[in-house]
């Protein structure tokens, strides 16, 4: 079965820097586009940033220019590195694959960005 497990998260302060990954498997990994989402409290769940399967990329305009998403498609991992980070990037981030009319989602791992 599709699996997606995320790792990486924490505590971090203002301007500081985390590597979100997410261990893909059950599926042909190479083969298909992954995304990052995240949902703080009270809000919706929104894309972050999103790789296909050529390594094209695109990201919210809020993280444009800070966080980066890549992928290893021999490792089944894809990453995303978040720099300079802001208090309002805290959330619980979700690795996310869509094939064929369903989305699959991994367990997500908690950001917290304080002081």
């Amino acid at each position: 079965q599709v699996q997606l497990v995320e790792s990486g998260g924490g505590l971090v302060q203002p301007g500081g820097s985390l590597r979100l990954s997410c261990a893909a498997s059950g599926f042909r990994f190479s083969s298909v586009g992954m995304s990052w989402y995240r949902q703080a409290p009270g809000q919706e769940r929104k894309l972050v940033a999103s790789i296909s399967s050529g390594d094209s990329t695109g990201y919210a305009d809020s993280v444009k220019g800070r966080f980066t998403i890549s992928r290893d498609n021999a490792k089944n991992l894809v990453y995303l590195q978040m720099n300079s980070l802001k208090p309002e990037d805290t959330a619980v981030y979700y690795c996310n694959v869509v094939m064929w009319i369903n989305n699959y989602w991994g367990q997500g791992t908690q950001v917290t960005v304080s002081s």
